[in-house]
């Protein structure tokens, strides 16, 4: 069997054991007789599926119980447009939303949102190409939410400090640092995530909502974009993507079998803190990314060369041989360049240790 380390930011690595059992329950999971692709959400048999899923979640974050579970469809992206729908007009009408911009998928957002709600982006870091966390202003009266990104994928920056917004919902994006690291849900109003980074296969979106937020989408919001009633329905409205759920389970109890987010987030830093030490050490590759601000997850770096041309030559052929070598799927975004090595918690840490040995002996020819 050929694995390479996968240094993708989505669809990312999952976790080895997970990948064996699922095959090896391909063809009969539970003792049905029948494939996770294959049960039907209406079926009994789909029930213990997707209860393993939300009980595993609830457990590993500390879900209280006042918060809604969500498996949802159209990921992070559909959010963007869900959260205005559905909480623009929560505590009154004539609200704004308050948004922070530090990166694409934020900048995203906060487009989106202006389509439906009036929209303040209240700061941002886009001045210095967002390699840093702007700080983040008090949340207003007339705020109906206030909303971040907590990890940015393709700049590589974290929120290290979570806003106090006060009585204000506070709305984040986790998909590309779910579950990397302890985090007080009790502080959110709603969290959301594609499952493609750190929970699953691309497909899943997972929504959890605090149930005060619930039931505020004007009549004309179509039902498929309402969070009442997918949490009215155990989010079985429609058909889910059932055998992305499955899989959701499988990394879960992965995860609680490793020893929980304490354990995975000891092992996360570990890793960044050997690749950012490499960076800061490299005579030839750097990080752009302001220190206090960095990621653990998305590790954007740069070749140390003035010449735009030669360093876009060099950036290739360097992602090419690392190709060859078995480090794959390390180019930066096409929208920003450079590369990026994304090591969700799926990913272990002798593929930071390989890339990095990769790093040395390419810098050194």
């Amino acid at each position: 069997m050929k694995r390479v380390f996968n240094f993708s930011a989505g669809p990312s690595v999952l976790p080895l054991p997970v990948l064996e059992k699922a095959a090896a329950e391909m063809y009969d999971v539970n003792g049905t007789g029948q494939s996770a692709m294959e049960i039907s959400h209406r079926a009994n048999d789909f029930m213990p599926i997707i209860e393993k899923a939300e009980n595993l979640l609830r457990e590993l974050m500390g879900i209280p119980v006042n918060y809604k579970v969500l498996f949802l469809q159209g990921g992070a992206s559909l959010q963007f447009s869900m959260v205005p729908m559905n909480i623009a007009n929560y505590a009154g009408a004539g609200k704004k939303a308050a948004y922070i911009d530090t990166g694409v998928w934020a900048e995203k957002a906060a487009k989106e949102a202006a389509k439906f709600t009036a929209v303040d982006v209240r700061a941002g870091s886009k001045d210095r190409s967002y390699t840093y966390i702007p700080a983040a202003p008090a949340a207003e009266s007339d705020d109906a939410y206030y909303h971040i990104t907590l990890n940015n994928t393709i700049v590589g920056t974290r929120w290290a400090e979570i806003p106090d917004t006060g009585s204000t919902p506070l709305v984040a994006d986790i998909s590309s640092c779910a579950l990397s690291e302890p985090l007080d849900v009790s502080k959110f109003g709603i969290l959301y995530a594609g499952a493609q980074k750190n929970l699953g296969p691309a497909g899943v979106t997972i929504v959890v909502i605090r149930e005060d937020l619930i039931g505020h989408a004007p009549p004309q919001t179509p039902a498929m974009l309402r969070y009442d009633i997918h949490a009215q329905e155990g989010s079985l409205y429609n058909t889910p993507p059932c055998y992305g759920i499955y899989m959701v389970g499988l990394v879960l109890e992965w995860l609680r079998n490793l020893g929980g987010i304490p354990a995975i987030a000891g092992l996360n830093q570990e890793k960044a803190a050997l690749f950012y030490q490499y960076l800061e050490s490299s005579k030839l590759f750097y990080s752009p990314v302001e220190k206090p601000f960095r990621s653990l997850m998305n590790i954007p770096f740069i070749v140390k060369l003035e010449d735009p041309q030669k360093r876009t030559e060099l950036e290739k052929r360097f992602i090419q041989e690392a190709a060859a070598a078995g480090l794959v799927n390390l180019a930066g975004h096409r929208l920003v360049g450079g590369m990026r090595a994304s090591i969700y918690n799926a990913m272990p840490i002798e593929g930071v240790q390989a890339l990095i040995q990769f790093m040395e002996k390419f810098e050194s020819n």
